[in-house]
């Protein structure tokens, strides 16, 4: 699981930046994620709470080398596409599409290496 566990600094990394970039300055990292919608001060911070969180869980992950919880980061990843897709349908806003391809490329690194592994095995 060597590729899988290198794939996921790429999902560590944009969960880290992104999230703690919208806890500390949410304006400036919503304008550099081209986001044109008005999302207050708030959820903002609170999405990148969320989000920074789950780049600490996933660098735990890492550091453990917990194998078996690898799917489970693509399964995961599968619902948030499922959603950016819907909240961009509904919203327009090319802050979701800037998302889809970041989570979408994570998605499809990941992706490949599992299966490389797995054949591997």
């Amino acid at each position: 699981m060597n590729k899988t566990r290198l794939s996921l600094f790429y999902l560590s990394s944009y969960l880290l930046v992104i999230g703690f970039g919208l806890l500390l300055v949410p304006h400036h990292t919503l304008k550099i994620l081209q986001s044109t919608g008005e999302y207050g001060d708030a959820f903002p911070r609170l999405a990148g709470m969320l989000m920074s969180g789950m780049g600490l869980s996933i660098v735990g992950m890492i550091r453990a080398r917990a194998a078996g919880q690898y799917p489970a980061t693509l399964f995961v990843r599968l619902y948030f596409l499922s959603c950016i897709v819907v909240l961009y349908a509904r919203t327009r806003d090319p802050f979701f599409l800037i998302l889809l391809a970041i989570v979408g490329l994570g998605f499809g690194l990941t992706a490949t290496a599992y299966v490389l592994d797995r054949r591997a095995m």
